[in-house]
């Protein structure tokens, strides 16, 4: 299958194209490489990519609509997978016309552009982060999420919203995945399990925001990969509902799926896995809740299991050690 992947040289994108590639598909992967965190880590990770022959690299903003339809025209995709946009709830805050950019215009280019090839199926990420504040335990896709707190946040919903629209109108497949707190090997500098290892092996305090009482539902990077794969096929279909948990439109074959593990890890707990697996004990400094952050995230991964027969399985733990092995030899380099 050809598929093309925007954000490849990204941390979930490049999971993503290095399982696809390894199933025997043809990946195109698309990347604006741009400098919101170190470009040689981006780079060494598109160099785990290419000497693949089924891999081809592009590199182009989304907002470049010339650069980008040249890419469909060259892929020819038959499914495409949008990761790319501009990440990070608190770098919201500090350019939020970065947000607008990438994931607005770059969603919206994305979105014709897969419409005019006729692709079987658009996968669209999303984030949990559109729950806001919910009080609705665990955050189920049939519940409302019209209260973000963020401008990354509301960028997401908003993309969300566009591609139902597309899908409404020109009858475009599409999945929007609402990821849940990744985290693995070859994640992003400017996550806390980065910044929580970095601090500790330099002999540095971390920043524990919240006093602690923060509660998240990690979600293994290889988990979130399969879960992906595995609704690559499952292209939504109108008035075909799987039951009671479906979030399948009425008006359009368009769904929203939670990828989460369903079990929310205070996050004590899991500065206290990422100490075991280093050997070290890490100096915490405690502070308030920053803004724009939440108390809770907690997916139901019902409509994952119900559509994929799978949810997400790695221990908290587990992930941990398999995150903090590979950034100590990373870091070695």
């Amino acid at each position: 299958m050809r598929i093309l992947v925007t954000g490849a040289a990204g941390f979930i994108g490049f999971h993503l194209a290095r399982r696809l590639l390894a199933d025997g598909h043809e990946v195109t992967g698309v990347d604006g490489l741009t400098a919101y965190y170190d470009l040689s880590l981006k780079a060494a990770r598109l160099a785990e990519l290419t000497p693949s022959n089924r891999f081809s690299f592009v590199e182009t903003m989304l907002e470049d609509m010339p650069a980008l339809t040249a890419a469909f025209e060259a892929a020819k995709p038959e499914v495409v997978v949008h990761l790319a946009a501009q990440a990070g709830v608190r770098y919201s805050l500090e350019n939020p016309r970065a947000y607008v950019d990438a994931n607005l215009t770059g969603a919206f280019n994305v979105l014709e552009l897969a419409r005019a090839a006729g692709v079987g199926h658009l996968l669209f990420a999303s984030t949990s982060s559109v729950y806001g504040e919910s009080e609705t335990q665990p955050f189920s896709e049939l519940q409302r999420a019209d209260h973000p707190l963020t401008l990354y946040a509301a960028s997401k919903k908003a993309g969300e919203l566009m591609s139902h629209s597309s899908a409404h109108l020109w009858g475009l497949p599409t999945t929007a995945f609402r990821f849940f707190t990744v985290y693995g090997p070859w994640g992003r500098p400017d996550m806390s399990p980065w910044k929580f290892a970095e601090a500790i092996l330099d002999g540095r305090p971390i920043d524990v925001h919240g006093h602690g009482e923060i509660w998240r539902d990690f979600t293994f990077v290889d988990d979130l990969v399969e879960a992906m794969v595995r609704l690559i096929p499952l292209a939504p279909q109108k008035g075909a509902p799987v039951g009671p948990v479906d979030s399948l439109s009425p008006v359009a074959p368009w769904r929203v799926v939670n990828i989460g593990r369903g079990e929310p890890v205070k996050l004590t707990d899991f500065i206290a896995a990422i100490e075991t697996a280093l050997g070290r004990t890490a100096q915490r400094r405690m502070l308030p809740m920053q803004p724009g952050d939440v108390p809770l995230t907690f997916a139901s991964a019902d409509l994952l299991q119900a559509l994929t027969g799978y949810r997400p399985t790695t221990p908290m733990a587990e992930g941990v050690k398999a995150f903090c092995d590979w950034f100590i030899s990373y870091r070695g380099r």
